[in-house]
């Protein structure tokens, strides 16, 4: 009896921390993408962020990521990129990713976007959007194809260059990156700010001198670094929270 009722206090401290998913399915071009939705407590409407997973695919790290924005008051949409494929090693998804057109990616989280919006839950012109490594450069290139968006997070993600397309944006940007990150080196990450700030664009980005990529996440057992990751994550809920919360 004694083990029964601890176990039963685990499982309701556990889903009281704890976002639980609903797959959810929506149009984009021809085909239908799949994702997974989180939902915050209370009947809304609420802000809204599309998450945007890395060259993995959709897999438990960020589904944690949005589980965790939920339960910050966001109603979060995870969607699956590569149709349901998770990679089990760096081989597999370097090919997931080289197989997955930009065009289409883009097309897929401009749907996700105009998904959230139509829910009586969601506050459209509360929405967002964060990825991290493929997915930040995704969020970047979201940005820039959809101007009705807010606020975008973008985590050491490829950036665009071309100030026709940085004109485009409309969303306050944020951006964590690593020093010793050779993808995406300092130089690219201070001529973006440089050019948005050109521009006008409000815009964030902080160097981790001494992170590599994919510095925030723990399955990167080479190169994580959590006091970084800790304080990328603290810049993010600060971003949000002043951008799309009232």
């Amino acid at each position: 009896m004694k083990r029964f009722l601890l176990f039963a206090l685990l499982l309701a401290a556990t889903s009281a921390f704890a976002a639980t998913p609903q797959p959810v399915t929506f149009p984009s071009g021809s085909e239908n993408v799949s994702a997974l939705l989180y939902l915050p407590s209370g009947s809304g409407p609420h802000p809204a962020i599309v998450v945007i997973h890395e060259w993995w695919g959709l897999n438990d790290w960020i589904k944690e990521q949005a589980s965790h924005l939920a339960e910050q008051g966001y109603v979060a949409l995870a969607v699956d990129l590569y149709r349901g494929k998770v990679a089990a090693d760096a081989d597999m998804a370097h090919e997931l990713s080289r197989g997955l057109p930009q065009d289409q990616g883009v097309r897929d989280l401009v749907s996700a976007a105009g998904f959230l919006a139509k829910r009586s839950d969601v506050d459209p012109k509360r929405i967002g959007a964060v990825g991290w490594c493929m997915g930040g450069g995704f969020a970047a290139q979201l940005a820039v194809a959809d101007p009705t968006l807010r606020a975008v997070a973008i985590n050491y993600g490829a950036l665009p260059t071309d100030k026709a397309a940085l004109s485009s944006i409309h969303a306050t940007v944020l951006g964590n990156f690593g020093g010793l990150d050779h993808g995406i080196p300092p130089e690219s990450v201070n001529a973006f700010a440089a050019s948005m700030k050109g521009l006008g664009k409000p815009v964030d980005v902080k160097i981790y001198p001494d992170a590599g990529h994919a510095f925030e996440n723990p399955n990167n057992t080479q190169g994580y670094k959590p006091e970084d990751a800790k304080d990328a994550q603290e810049r993010m809920q600060a971003f949000f929270a002043k951008t799309l919360k009232p």
